[in-house]
């Protein structure tokens, strides 16, 4: 955390309770792209708060989408010699979020206070990460991304009109492969979900899943062998990220990494990185739009569930034996001291 780093305060149209909004601002959450921030500010959102996102002389940098003069939008303006301009008055911030050039007044005295509120940040899995409150890094492990023989690919994110919660537990059902990915790899004439594990660890759960339902898409289901059985072990790090790990035939795995941004209580910004060990002479932008596909079709069922908001009361939706890991997740939620409930 730079030296001019300031609290942020839940802001006054949160919509996110005050005590939800508390605890989640403590986690590190993805807001862009790495490769989208080059010469221009990047705008973000996190739990209501605007945010603006550049790259000075080297340094990543991560603040308040708002001039402290008068509250123009950072991410409006353009980066000169290493320096955020406002687009307004023209106002220069160094990569400390410090004034340091007030054109209209070139002799004043530069105020500590008219300085940005920046954050800490990083950036890992081809994305940048930052926290409201928190300092202690704590993003999940995807080992996979720095292995030389995997191919690591970023995705376009993905806006979906529905909370984080519910988008996360739809990535980690497995009922649902047969009813709602019917244009990708599910199969309505397998829909049977066998007896699986959830177990708890100390960065949130384990999940391991083995059934005959094929990761490869419909028309590729002749690749794998008839009898072969499917791996997928899913590791939950809340509140609102997983990665799943898919066993393909002959030693070959597909990780995919599943980041999602409340931008507010019911609007999710979805990240995913992804990489893999075969296949790699398949144009890296069929891959994008193939995870594209995948991921519209889950899009589709968040946007259409109610309430929007995950219930972490399990009394107020029935839960059949195929949801253990949804049961599993909510209390885990639960536990953390969330509620979810939308306050806006």
């Amino acid at each position: 955390m730079t030296q001019e780093s300031k609290q942020i305060s839940p802001p006054r149209d949160r919509t996110f309770g005050e005590g939800d909004w508390s605890i989640l601002s403590r986690h590190w959450f993805p807001i862009a792209l790495a490769s989208e921030v080059t010469e221009r500010p990047v705008a973000g959102r996190l739990l209501d708060i605007e945010l603006v996102i550049f790259r000075a002389e080297g340094r990543l940098v991560v603040a308040r989408d708002l001039c402290p003069h008068r509250g123009m939008r950072l991410s409006c303006g353009w980066v000169e010699q290493g320096q955020i301009v406002c687009p307004y008055h023209g106002l220069h911030f160094d990569a400390d979020g410090r004034c340091t050039s007030i054109p209209s007044q070139p002799t004043a005295r530069l105020s500590a206070r008219l300085s940005l509120t920046t954050l800490p940040c990083l950036e890992r899995f081809g994305l940048i990460w930052t926290t409201l409150s928190g300092e202690t890094e704590q993003l999940p492990s995807f080992e996979a991304w720095d292995k030389p023989d995997f191919q690591q690919i970023v995705c376009e994110p993905l806006d979906i009109a529905g909370s984080s919660g519910r988008q996360l537990e739809g990535f980690l059902d497995v009922a649902h492969f047969a009813w709602a990915h019917t244009g990708t790899f599910g199969n309505r004439a397998n829909p049977v979900v066998p007896q699986y594990s959830v177990e708890n660890t100390d960065s949130g759960l384990r999940v391991v899943y083995v059934s005959d339902v094929s990761n490869y898409g419909t028309d590729q289901h002749h690749r794998a062998p008839a009898d072969f059985q499917w791996r997928r072990t899913f590791q939950v790090y809340p509140p609102f990220c997983a990665s799943l790990v898919v066993d393909y035939p002959q030693d070959k795995q597909l990780w995919i990494l599943n980041a999602a941004c409340p931008m507010s209580a019911r609007r999710t910004r979805l990240f995913c990185p992804v990489a893999r060990n075969f296949d790699l002479d398949i144009p890296v932008q069929a891959v994008r739009e193939w995870n594209t596909r995948v991921f519209n079709e889950d899009r589709i069922l968040v946007e259409n569930q109610k309430p929007e908001d995950l219930p972490l009361d399990l009394s107020l939706e029935i839960s059949i034996p195929a949801d253990r890991t949804s049961v599993a997740y909510r209390r885990l939620l639960k536990q953390m001291g969330l509620s979810l409930v939308y306050a806006g």
